[in-house]
């Protein structure tokens, strides 16, 4: 999979369209199990047995990386790991979509962030966080600086980052079988969307907006 080959004009076609593009994406255009999807609160099935989602997180050396179509943090080490139903999933990276690429009843939000993790069978589980515009983001408030600062498509090593800053928001998500939202639209993705909308400042969103469309 070899994400740094979308472009930003790929990027703001319709999903489907992208399908048309290259025979490795054929899923973006005719897969039966595609993400983003709009969360309808009425049609969600409740499962109190679904199972806890624990996380073990802990610092690692990171790499900011601006991908022309997003900005990406890349842990080059052990960062730690989620684990659901008994399965483990190693943390490689999270990023940014501005706005929101889910939705909730119909309504979309300022920004998400998506936290990916691979499991020793390279099975895919991403937690999604969304924000609306209200107090910053602490997580972002410690990384502002290196998103300010960031060149169109380079890379730079950051230091040590904490996966553990990240806010979840409680215990209460949405789960449901997808797939990636770029190109190759590969499916199988386990998404876990939490139900809580955090917050995020109308500033960070702008800096992470400027460094890929300046």
């Amino acid at each position: 999979m070899n994400l740094y080959s979308v472009t930003m004009r790929e990027m703001e076609m319709d999903h489907k369209e992208w399908g048309k593009l290259k025979p490795e994406w054929k899923s973006c255009g005719k897969g039966k199990y595609q993400s983003p999807i709009n969360i309808v609160e009425e049609d969600v099935q409740v499962l109190p047995n679904l199972g806890k989602l624990t996380r073990d997180y802990n610092p690692a050396p990171a790499i900011l990386k601006n991908r022309g179509h997003d900005i990406l943090i890349r842990w080059e080490k052990d960062a730690g790991k989620i684990t659901m139903n008994g399965t483990k999933y190693k943390l490689s990276q999270c990023h940014w979509h501005a706005p929101s690429e889910h939705s909730f009843n119909g309504k979309r939000y300022d920004l998400e962030m998506h936290i990916v993790h691979t499991s020793n069978h390279n099975e895919t589980a991403v937690v999604a966080i969304l924000y609306k515009f209200g107090r910053p983001d602490r997580f972002l408030s410690r990384l502002f600086h290196h998103i300010k600062s960031i060149g169109k498509k380079e890379e730079k090593e950051i230091g040590m980052v904490n996966p553990g800053d990240i806010k979840f928001g409680g215990r209460k998500y949405y789960r449901y079988i997808g797939s990636l939202t770029v190109p190759p639209c590969t499916e199988g993705v386990i998404w876990t969307i939490q139900k809580k909308v955090r917050t995020v400042s109308r500033e960070q969103v702008r800096a992470l907006k400027t460094a890929i469309h300046d």
